[in-house]
């Protein structure tokens, strides 16, 4: 008898646990026909079947179980972050994290002295501070608003930069400015050589006896006004503002607390020669006139 008249229900004895399976029928081969011999569908050795579980959820669970066994991170694992090298000397991993050089110093270990004579491209800075003054410009209502956050942006660059033109000067010379006059040519010469390439054009105080308290730095053509069109209704505004908050910045940390304004005094006709002749006018604190007395007379 063939097997296509064996019933569905036809069981065979496994030989291992005494178990009933069911026999599944057999496919037809070429003629249609089916095998007489029943085929049992496979019993499993010990217990049950388990399912196979995809192999990404293998990796899964080994990537969960490495997290947990790391350690909590301590005062000897975060010691790479203060020198900047791996704990234990190992070598620097390709994957996530921190990354550092495989000489083991970062920009702090570079000398001040590196960067001394670099020169940074006049289109890029030119790009950089038209982003600037757009940004400041869509916070202001009016011009003295524009002037007023410009000279902000330049005050913590002028904080910074005293400390370092200092450190870089020679041990025997490396002293701060002890009294007006050296504060302006230090501005006049040390700072404007460091931004410019070249000195402030002219150094001089004010003639008004009511005013002792006034300096004027002058610069015939300012760099941050070569790429800068002010439109007619803006005729007032100087962008220099941003140079005049470097000034303001390095008076405050000389300790030399002082207002610095940008005022434009070249003409707009015709044949003039500096038509962008910026006076950056330095006024200090009743204080500080106070102290200069006092050195004065001892």
């Amino acid at each position: 008898m063939h097997s296509a008249s064996l019933p569905c229900e036809l069981t065979v004895q496994s030989e291992l646990g005494g178990r009933a399976y069911p026999v599944l029928p057999n496919p037809p081969d070429k003629r249609g026909l089916r095998s007489s011999t029943p085929q049992p569908s496979p019993a499993p050795i010990f217990g049950e079947s388990k399912q196979a579980e995809p192999p990404h959820l293998d990796r899964i669970q080994q990537q969960n179980t490495k997290s947990a066994k790391r350690a909590p991170p301590t005062a000897s694992n975060m010691a790479h972050v203060a020198t900047g090298k791996p704990v234990g000397g190992s070598k620097e991993q390709s994957g996530g994290g921190l990354r550092y050089p495989t000489s083991g110093k970062t920009i702090y270990h570079r000398p001040l002295n590196r960067s001394k004579t670099s020169e940074l491209s006049q289109a890029s800075f030119a790009y950089l501070f038209s982003e600037m003054i757009s940004y400041a410009q869509k916070r202001v209502t009016g011009i003295q608003d524009l002037e007023k956050r410009l000279n902000l942006q330049g005050h913590p660059i002028g904080l910074k930069l005293l400390d370092l033109l200092l450190i870089r000067e020679p041990a025997r010379t490396q002293a701060r400015p002890l009294n007006i006059i050296a504060l302006l040519h230090f501005i006049k010469i040390n700072i404007w050589q460091h931004l410019f390439g070249r000195q402030a054009d002219r150094l001089e105080k004010s003639s008004n006896p009511d005013t002792p308290d006034e300096y004027m730095i002058i610069d015939n053509e300012p760099l941050v006004n070569a790429y800068v069109s002010v439109p007619r209704e803006m005729s007032q505004l100087n962008c220099a503002a941003f140079v005049a908050g470097i000034i303001e910045g390095v008076c405050d940390g000389a300790a030399f607390p002082a207002r610095v304004t940008a005022h434009s005094v070249g003409g707009k006709e015709e044949g003039e020669m500096w038509p962008g002749k910026t006076v950056f006018l330095v006024k200090f604190q009743p204080e500080v006139l106070e102290r200069e007395a006092l050195i004065g007379k001892g």
